[in-house]
């Protein structure tokens, strides 16, 4: 069976895209067992051009069929932040821990009146196969940013504790939902069934 790669070193992305592809006939593998360690710079100003230069590198790295996702949280009052630097929005040296990326969301939150907390989680997933192919698939879920964060947690996933969706009274949180929910309103799912008949072209028939 053919490999594809998963660019990502966030275990529970890594389980989430296992799950959301388990249909596509083919080997998913991680970093770690193609035993890449190194990392780009993510320089790109937007998930797109970051998703592109991840599946790129790691593209080039392994010689194999590369995906990659960028995305992060997007915050109506805060003008768009922390966009792309979702990741490091507080610490320029490090990236931000889960637990500090929620306190520090719901402290720059604290001000704004409830009808202007809109946010959105927003994902680009970039497909690259090794001789310049480069395919894109981009969704979001809109909800609100609450004043408390769910009790929940899941590693590697703070922003889900802090948005919530009031159409259905719930965090957008992977413990909370249900099969259905999950199916309706998760963004890296339906992201990856854009790119499904692809991989099943590209990949598959490889």
């Amino acid at each position: 069976m053919n490999k594809l790669l998963i660019a990502t070193t966030n275990p529970g992305k890594l389980g989430e895209i296992k799950e959301f592809l388990s249909d596509v006939p083919v080997t998913l593998v991680g970093l770690t067992d193609m035993g890449i360690t190194e990392a780009p710079e993510e320089t790109g100003i937007s998930f797109q051009e970051n998703a592109i230069l991840k599946a790129k590198y790691y593209a080039e790295k392994s010689k194999l069929p590369t995906l990659a996702d960028d995305g992060g949280l997007e915050i109506d009052a805060l003008a768009g932040e922390p966009g792309v630097k979702s990741h490091r929005w507080i610490h320029s040296d490090r990236e931000d821990t889960d637990e500090e990326f929620i306190q520090y969301t719901l402290d720059r939150m604290k001000d704004i009146i409830d009808v202007n907390r809109g946010a959105q989680l927003r994902l680009v997933i970039a497909l690259v196969i090794p001789g310049g192919e480069v395919f894109t698939s981009e969704e979001k879920v809109r909800g609100i940013i609450p004043r408390m964060a769910s009790k929940y947690r899941r590693e590697g996933f703070p922003y889900r504790s802090l948005l919530y969706l009031p159409e259905i009274n719930k965090y957008y949180n992977h413990d909370e939902l249900t099969v259905t929910e999950t199916e309706t309103y998760n963004h890296r799912k339906k992201a990856l069934e854009i790119i499904k008949p692809i991989l099943k072209l590209k990949v598959c028939s490889i």
